[in-house]
């Protein structure tokens, strides 16, 4: 089967060329379903485009490449399709209201948490994909000779070894910062997230642990 790319902006663009380049096959979906069908045609290869149902079903993964709120809609849309997947969360509850960055949950509480408490039983939770800018993903793949770092979180095996995967692919080294607990470290303003703790840099796999045990 395939990996699901619901929305097509920034970060869902980058996250799906990388893992087409790295063979996965992709399928595409957005509220607008003619910019995934672009993006499909621009990507070629194993890519192709539907809607955000069709995507869920015909994927073994889905990854939520949109906000944080419309992630939240989406799984009470569409809960009864994610039973069996690996659902992975990229989405950092921020708002950028008068140029400012900032939280929007309160603090302690990460969006991590909040959409794994949303998902049906049998689904399979990771956090990943959101601890870089789309342009760090983009220029920070296939690093050499030592990959960048894609830190991800989860309680499930199964959701760790389709992430692990799904990062490799991608051109990154996975590093598991903890739990579903750790989401809030690899969210924005977490210690774990570029925009945060690590201030814009991308770090090794040696670095990573370093900082996951500081």
């Amino acid at each position: 089967m395939a990996t699901a790319v619901i929305g097509v902006g920034s970060i869902g663009k980058t996250v799906a060329q990388l893992l087409v380049s790295g063979g996965e096959p992709v399928v595409l979906a957005s509220r607008d379903q003619s910019q995934a069908t672009a993006l499909a045609k621009e990507l070629g290869g194993s890519a192709s485009a539907t809607s955000v149902g069709d995507a869920i079903a015909q994927a073994d993964a889905v990854v939520f490449a949109v906000w944080f709120d419309t992630m939240k809609e989406l799984i009470t849309e569409h809960a009864d399709l994610l039973a069996g997947k690996v659902v992975i969360d990229p989405s950092n509850p921020i708002s950028l209201e008068g140029g400012t960055v900032s939280r929007t949950l309160p603090d302690g509480q990460s969006a991590g948490e909040v959409i794994a408490s949303l998902l049906p039983s049998g689904a399979h939770f990771a956090k990943a994909f959101g601890t870089l800018t789309a342009g760090q993903l983009a220029e920070g793949a296939h690093r050499v000779p030592q990959p960048a770092v894609l830190f991800y979180a989860t309680d499930d095996d199964q959701a760790a070894a389709t992430t692990e995967r799904l990062i490799t692919t991608a051109g990154f080294a996975p590093v598991k910062a903890g739990g579903v607990t750790a989401s809030l470290r690899i969210e924005v303003f977490g210690d774990l997230h570029t925009m945060g703790g690590l201030d814009g840099k991308l770090v090794t796999a040696e670095e990573a642990n370093a900082a996951i045990s500081a």
